[in-house]
């Protein structure tokens, strides 16, 4: 009988196989998540409600300079003496604040926020449609087809939802003098639709919706003290679009322009790749507020226009006051310097709100496995 002589080298004990490949076998690295495909709708409805919940955080995050901003820009007989000094939005908060406390610095921001959701949502997955059909490979991008592709979404975002910026304006200009003394979101819409005064209806203030906004005692109007000699119509609520669709052709394009060469052509220059991974939010923090202070220089006085228009049916102008007519009394009364009137503030609100909006669109798109890199 022969002998069989087992090597013990050649043995294997199964727990000690079990021991050894465990401690010499890394775990496998978490694969990362696939999202859908650019061109699905699965992908539009993510990037799109990334973008709306983007502009709300926003919005929210400036909402008290934003109030300020708006009745320095409309020269708000109320507050209009603090205007044109670098501590005048904090002397315009702090009055504010001690009549109608935080509601007052908040007023108008729910329209604000009905408003800027569909808007900023719309804009941002604009911008990457019109991104992709401009610039399908990365060897195409350049800045003119940026600020063309940025200039496209704000178009057809703010054509969209320019009757709630109306409303929000609107509320935003009111002025109220105690905490019992609210906005109405649904008596401005009202008044707005039943037409701005006529221009001769400074001698008859009873008779006229809008003076009923510029009045705390305008609460208790009556219906017979809401007539006017105009016929109401849904177009009033249009009034001021076109300084408003000429502005945001510069500030978006300029917005989204900086954004992508700062994001894609410098900071991948001169900044580390490891460095860029560790510190992606506040990259994309100081990317975008850049962006928003160089696109609010370019557009601000338009803006400054805009702001004249939508609210010149409540100072009693009435509704003749054209874009070329607003910007000569703009003229006439400041000189150049009436284009640039809270420019200041707009540097306080806009960079910080376009940082915030920046990186929390981009953040969730992570999140939701969608290609930032857009």
């Amino acid at each position: 009988m022969s002998e069989t002589l087992t090597n013990p080298s050649n043995s294997q004990d199964p727990t000690l196989t079990n021991i050894t490949n465990q401690n010499t076998q890394r775990p496998a690295k978490r694969p990362r998540k696939v999202g859908p495909a650019p061109d699905s709708f699965e992908y539009a409805l993510l990037s799109g409600f990334a973008g709306g919940i983007a502009g709300c955080v926003a919005k929210t995050s400036v909402a008290p300079l934003d109030r300020v901003k708006i009745l320095f820009q409309t020269r708000s007989p109320d507050y209009q003496r603090y205007a044109g000094t670098w501590t005048g939005v904090f002397q315009a908060s702090r009055e504010i604040y001690s009549e109608t406390g935080i509601r007052g610095l908040l007023q108008g921001h729910s329209a604000t926020l009905l408003r800027i959701f569909p808007y900023a949502a719309i804009k941002f997955l604009m911008y990457e449609r019109f991104h992709s059909m401009l610039m399908p490979t990365p060897d195409r991008e350049t800045s003119a087809r940026r600020f063309v592709a940025g200039s496209l979404a704000g178009v057809t975002s703010a054509m969209f939802t320019y009757p709630l910026e109306l409303i929000r304006v609107r509320l935003a200009f009111e002025s109220h003098h105690s905490a019992k003394d609210q906005a109405s979101l649904l008596r401005t819409i009202r008044l707005i639709y039943l037409s701005p005064p006529p221009p001769n209806s400074k001698s008859t203030p009873i008779s006229s919706p809008s003076s009923t906004t510029l009045s705390p005692s305008s609460n208790s109007s009556t219906p017979n003290q809401l007539r006017t000699t105009t016929k109401p119509s849904l177009r009033h609520f249009y009034r001021g679009i076109f300084p408003t669709l000429v502005g945001i052709v510069p500030y978006a394009g300029t917005s989204f322009l900086i954004w992508g060469f700062l994001k894609h052509d410098l900071i991948p220059t001169y900044i580390p790749p490891a460095f860029r991974q560790e510190h992606k939010t506040m990259i994309d923090l100081v990317a975008g507020g850049i962006a928003g202070a160089i696109g609010q220089t370019a557009a601000y006085p338009l803006d400054i226009v805009r702001r004249r228009m939508q609210v010149s049916p409540v100072l009693g102008v009435g509704s003749s006051a054209g874009f070329w007519s607003t910007a000569k009394g703009v003229w006439k009364s400041s000189g150049w310097r009436g284009f640039f009137v809270g420019l200041s503030i707009g540097y306080l609100k806009v960079a910080p709100m376009n940082a915030v909006s920046f990186a929390t669109w981009v953040g969730l798109k992570r999140v939701f496995g969608l290609d930032d890199e857009s």
